[in-house]
């Protein structure tokens, strides 16, 4: 039996929601554990392509989804979704997606606050989606959220929006000059989504308990990258939440003793989407062919991603952080027809030699990056399904991965599509 913690390496888009979906097929059950609707999961089966915010990957393999306690859940979005993906013919009713009762609700003032910081703090912006997860996280911490089953329950949460909407407004209003929220209306809306989501509500933990008893596999999905958590991340360019596997288990209401393997999703080279430090980030011709090659946007936003070389100080951080047991790279086939590859090994600031990740942003924005020079390859691997098969350079790219992190590469994709994979080790098996 294996339960199988699945995290971003970098700053998030590394290509989760293909691994998810591709490792989905062995388990019985795909939980998301954090975040919310600022981070899209991409998907190509058989041609066409899908994007989930919310419902974890493995619904396109007909498995047991959960939305976990520790996501914050924009139930508009959520409905959206739903009937997104029943046009799409997956079906995702009650039986196989599940939210917990104890997860926290996006509610329209988060959305209205988040937009008025964002538009106040003008050239310092954070970057935020503007989706409302900071501010829904801050009312969790401050006891001040709406969960599920607040929801579900109309006298309580009438009175808690009516409650808390009275200090929103006042800050919206006269701190942030922002137009003010009706309770009333707020109270109508959510209740039609409370009835509609209803039945997807329960005690997931305790669900999750018996399936591990009955010696069932769980994949636990992550949001964002490691690079983003609230605490290991560049921070104040961070999101809201803990994306580390460790958060896995408050996050879903299971104990530690439960996870067997954590494996790190690493993108071939390295992407930012918005504002911070990036160290092996490329502003030349080479930089734009990344970008363009490998469709370079935000699956949520629509953002230009920011590339650059595969940078080994912060995958190293994240094999520590995250206690990692295998890894899986993605988007290998955009580093195709390129002369030579850098890989970024350590960072050169003020004459002293970095390999650990700095805290400093300060100090991460002036590092240099010393990078080791390897020969490309120019052959198509898309077509490649064995990893003997791959070009001898491409091998030596992979080999040399494995050396600096000490970490097996269990998973190569070489393409968007499910089938676009090369399986080393299958974690589950």
């Amino acid at each position: 039996m294996s339960n199988i913690v699945i995290v971003g390496t970098q700053w998030g888009d590394e290509g989760k929601g293909k691994i998810v979906d591709l490792l989905a097929e062995f388990a019985n059950a795909v939980v998301r554990f954090q975040g919310g609707n600022n981070a899209g999961h991409t998907m190509v089966v058989n041609g066409e392509q899908f994007i989930s915010h919310l419902v974890p990957s493995g619904i396109l393999q007909k498995k047991t989804c959960f939305i976990g306690n520790g996501v914050v859940v924009d139930p508009a979005v959520l409905v959206e979704e739903l009937d997104y993906l029943t046009e799409k013919g997956t079906a995702a009713g009650p039986d196989n997606l599940k939210i917990s009762e104890r997860a926290h609700i996006i509610m329209p003032y988060h959305k209205q606050v988040d937009h008025a910081r964002e538009k106040m703090k003008g050239d310092k912006k954070i970057g935020t989606t503007g989706r409302g997860i900071g501010p829904a996280y801050e009312d969790k911490a401050t006891r001040r959220g709406i969960r599920f089953v607040e929801l579900l329950d109309p006298e309580v949460f009438s009175e808690r929006v009516k409650t808390i909407l009275e200090e929103k407004n006042f800050y919206l209003k006269n701190y942030l000059s922002s137009e003010t929220l009706d309770a009333e209306a707020i109270i109508d809306e959510y209740k039609k989504y409370g009835e509609r989501l209803a039945p997807h509500v329960t005690n997931i933990s305790v669900t999750l308990q018996e399936t591990l008893k009955a010696g069932g596999q769980i994949l636990f999905e992550g949001a964002q990258g490691t690079h983003l958590d609230i605490d290991h991340g560049t921070y104040p360019y961070v999101t809201s939440s803990n994306t580390v596997s460790g958060n896995a288990c408050a996050g879903a209401g299971v104990g530690p003793k439960d996870i067997t393997e954590v494996i790190g999703i690493v993108k071939a080279y390295t992407t930012r989407v918005g504002a911070g430090p990036f160290p092996s980030e490329l502003f030349d011709d080479i930089g734009n062919k990344i970008q363009e090659k490998g469709a370079e946007f935000g699956a949520t936003t629509g953002r230009r991603r920011r590339c650059g070389w595969l940078d080994t100080v912060i995958l190293n951080n994240a094999v520590r952080l995250n206690g990692l047991t295998g890894m899986a790279v993605t988007k290998l086939d955009v580093l195709g027809g390129l002369e030579s590859l850098n890989i970024c090994t350590g960072y050169e600031y003020e004459g002293e030699i970095l390999h650990n990740f700095p805290a400093s942003l300060n100090v991460l924005g002036a590092c240099k990056p010393i990078y080791e020079t390897l020969p490309g390859w120019s052959e198509d691997i898309s077509n490649v399904r064995k990893k003997e098969d791959l070009p001898y350079n491409t091998r030596k790219y992979l080999s040399r991965i494995e050396e600096i992190t000490e970490i097996p590469i269990y998973i190569i994709s070489v393409g968007p599509g499910r089938d676009e994979t090369i399986i080393v080790t299958n974690p589950f098996c």
